[in-house]
């Protein structure tokens, strides 16, 4: 353990809390499910993605460009329903993190790339915002990682030292851009590994 205490917590939502939101596999099964040549939808995503996630595409824009023409409207509905149904928590880091928060008393944001549409509904139906109190959300502050300015802004909302801040993401990119500010990364492969990495912070919960 280092001096300082930590009383500040980012995190990573896709891949820690959750399920990835719109990773490739999921992709696939949709532009199989869809009739969509999935590399051909593959290549449109890559040059779409970027400003989607950034919030300066909406997700029915993002979903034109993907091949999805606006006069299937019944066909994007059921699209996006695929798209959010694929979630699905990782119930084990939810509660890690509500616990932490309720028994070190930590401030927690979340620092997370993705979509607005997807990244509401995620929030809203698995109620992250029972724990976490600030999402920079790449598709509201217009950042993503590991843009070094999105850090710098959490911090400035965190109002935190960056020694006392962890960052718990599954991204090694991520990871290496936030300790450039002198945050202290956590490498998350798996519940408890994240545990213990944490508890090596002075973040340990009793039992």
């Amino acid at each position: 353990m280092t001096s300082a205490p930590i009383t500040g917590l980012f995190l990573d939502i896709g891949g820690v809390l959750l399920t990835n939101g719109w990773d490739g596999g999921m992709r696939k099964r949709a532009a199989d499910r869809f009739g969509l040549d999935p590399g051909e939808m593959e290549a449109r995503h890559r040059l779409a993605v970027d400003a989607y996630e950034e919030g300066t595409l909406s997700l029915d824009d993002y979903l034109a460009r993907l091949g999805l023409e606006t006069g299937r409207q019944a066909a994007r509905e059921e699209f996006k329903s695929l798209m959010f149904e694929q979630s699905q928590p990782f119930p084990d880091m939810i509660a890690l993190m509500h616990g932490l928060k309720e028994a070190h008393r930590l401030r927690v944001i979340a620092v997370n790339n993705e979509g607005r549409e997807l990244n509401v509904y995620r929030i809203a139906r698995f109620r992250l915002g029972e724990f976490i109190d600030a999402f920079l959300s790449s598709c509201f502050v217009h950042l993503r990682k590991p843009d070094p300015e999105i850090f710098r802004l959490a911090l400035d909302v965190a109002q935190t030292p960056a020694a006392q801040i962890a960052y718990v993401d599954d991204r090694s990119p991520h990871l290496e851009a936030a300790r450039r500010f002198g945050i202290r990364g956590v490498h998350h492969t798996g519940y408890a590994s994240t545990r213990a990495a944490l508890a090596g912070l002075g973040l340990a919960l009793a039992g």
